[in-house]
C-alpha cells in the first residue's frame, strides 16, 4: 500500500496547525511551524485567498487523515462504515479512528507519536487481551487490555516508560508498572480532543 515517505512539518505546514506528527520534537522550539508558519511551496507565503466551502471541507479531510496517518481509500472505507452505523456520522467515523489499536498504544503512552506506535505495533511489541497483535488498523473494543509484550519490556524504550508520569483520556487506564493499558470505555465525542470539525468531513462525503 502507498504510503506518505516525505517530510511530516511538511504536513503541518500545510494544514496550518501542528499534527503531533514527530512526537517531542513537535513541542520544541525546533518545530518547523513556530520557524515557518506559511504553506510550503514556492507561493505557500502568498497563499492569502478566501478558501471556498469545498476547499474548508477537503482540509479538513486531509487534516483528520493525517492526524491519524491514513491514506485517501483506507480513511473513505472508515467514512464508508461510520455512515451506515446508528448515530451521527461524523462522532461514529472519529470513534472508529480513535479506537485503532494504533492510537490506542499512542493515547496509553506507550509512543510519543501515532507514527511511532504503528511501527511499534508492526514489530509486533503489543498483545491484546494476551494475544500478539501486529495490525494497527485493529479494532479494540471496551474492555480490551493492551500490554507489551514480555520479551519487549527490557527494551531502553519501555523502560523510560515506567518512570514518567502519563495522562491518558478518561476511557483508558494505564498501568506503567506493568506496561499494560485497558480500554475502560469506547470513547464519546467529548473524550476526543483532536481539533477536527468531523461535520465539515460529512458534508464533503455527501455531495
Amino acid at each position: 500500500m502507498a504510503r506518505y515517505t516525505g517530510p511530516s512539518c511538511r504536513l503541518c505546514r500545510r494544514e496550518g496547525q501542528k499534527l503531533f506528527l514527530k512526537g517531542d520534537r513537535c513541542y520544541s522550539t525546533k518545530c518547523a511551524l513556530e520557524k515557518r508558519s506559511y504553506a510550503p511551496g514556492q507561493h505557500g507565503q502568498n497563499r492569502r485567498s478566501k478558501a471556498s466551502d469545498y476547499g474548508l471541507q477537503l482540509r479538513e479531510k486531509q487534516k483528520a487523515k493525517r492526524f491519524y496517518g491514513l491514506q485517501e481509500t483506507q480513511f473513505r472505507n472508515y467514512f464508508d462504515k461510520a455512515a451506515q452505523k446508528r448515530g451521527v456520522t461524523g462522532e461514529n467515523l472519529l470513534v472508529m479512528l480513535e479506537t485503532r489499536l494504533d492510537n490506542a498504544v499512542f493515547r496509553m503512552g506507550f509512543a510519543s507519536s501515532r507514527k511511532e506506535a504503528r511501527q511499534l505495533v508492526r514489530h509486533g511489541h503489543f498483545t491484546v487481551n494476551g494475544r500478539k497483535q501486529n495490525i494497527p488498523s485493529f479494532a479494540i473494543k471496551a474492555g480490551d487490555v493492551i500490554k507489551v509484550k514480555e520479551a519487549s519490556t527490557s527494551s531502553p524504550k519501555f523502560k523510560e516508560i515506567k518512570e514518567m508520569a502519563i495522562t491518558t483520556p478518561s476511557w483508558i487506564t494505564v498501568d506503567t508498572d506493568k506496561l499494560e493499558g485497558k480500554i475502560v470505555a469506547l470513547p464519546r465525542r467529548e473524550d476526543i480532543d483532536t481539533p477536527v470539525a468531523e461535520h465539515l468531513i460529512v458534508e464533503l462525503y455527501s455531495k
